[in-house]
């Protein structure tokens, strides 16, 4: 003999899973890492005790302004995220919530990912010096650059790196600084011949930089659209694709002649 439910019985009843199923979901770790904006470091000066550039074989100069490379901070990839902070990340300009496949390897164990983060950034390291002694026309026979950054990896500082052993090198070709005296912050992958590719999290470090004092923040031209997202005030984006390109823009910006590009 069948029974039949109240209907305010029948919903408690039906809802008793989809409860269960949502206070389960709010304590299950999560695929995701939530990112912020992390540390910059000007390239120009010494991180830790440590000059960032040094270079052997030619005279260095000394130099005005900063040139800081933006990093963001994301939770480890054997950290455990819950919904709950996926929905805050969501519903902040200072927080992203991304794939952690899209942050760290798949599969990998903690010092796998260390061990691939540091050989990104010396490749990095390597093809950001090339391409500015290329750029300079200096064999790379005659000069040796040494560059470091020490608790940073990936190879997102490479543009950075670049355009420092040129200011320290040759400035802006005519006596002054590229920087011009500014605090100029940005992000950016580089290779051999000068070529400058996306990085991701351009939002975040633009609040980094933006927080740490810079005033122009350069930014691989196909990620223009995700700076501009969460711009904060008073920054100014300038987009590059090449070496070449950044440097110009830097020095139109220092003497207050030529095109500058804009997002």
């Amino acid at each position: 003999m069948l029974s039949r439910l109240s209907r305010p019985k029948a919903v408690a009843v039906c809802a008793l899973p989809v409860v269960a199923l949502f206070a389960t979901a709010v304590f299950v770790p999560l695929p995701f890492s939530v990112a912020q904006p992390g540390i910059t470091a000007n390239v120009l000066g010494e991180n830790k005790g440590t000059p960032v550039i040094t270079v052997s074989g030619a005279p260095m100069r000394t130099t005005t302004g900063q040139l800081r490379m933006t990093t963001i901070e994301a939770t480890g990839p054997d950290a455990d995220v819950a919904l709950g902070d996926v929905i805050d990340g969501w519903f902040r300009t200072d927080r992203a919530v991304m794939p952690r496949d899209a942050v760290y390897p798949s599969g990998n164990t903690v010092k796998e990912i260390e061990r691939h983060n540091a050989e990104q950034m010396q490749q990095s390291q390597d093809a950001a010096s090339r391409a500015a002694l290329r750029y300079l026309h200096i064999s790379e026979k005659d000069v040796k650059v040494t560059l470091k950054l020490a608790d940073v990896g990936g190879p997102s500082a490479g543009l950075l790196f670049s355009l420092g052993i040129i200011d320290k090198l040759e400035g802006d070709g005519g006596g002054g600084d590229l920087t011009g005296g500014r605090t100029i912050a940005g992000t950016g992958t580089i290779d051999a011949a000068g070529n400058v590719g996306a990085v991701g999290g351009v939002a975040l470090k633009s609040q980094a930089a933006r927080r740490d004092g810079a005033t122009v923040f350069l930014v691989p031209k196909e990620e223009c659209a995700d700076a501009r997202a969460d711009l904060p005030k008073g920054l100014r984006l300038v987009p590059v694709t090449t070496l070449n390109g950044a440097v110009d823009a830097l020095v139109a910006l220092e003497k207050g002649k030529g095109s500058v590009p804009s997002c």
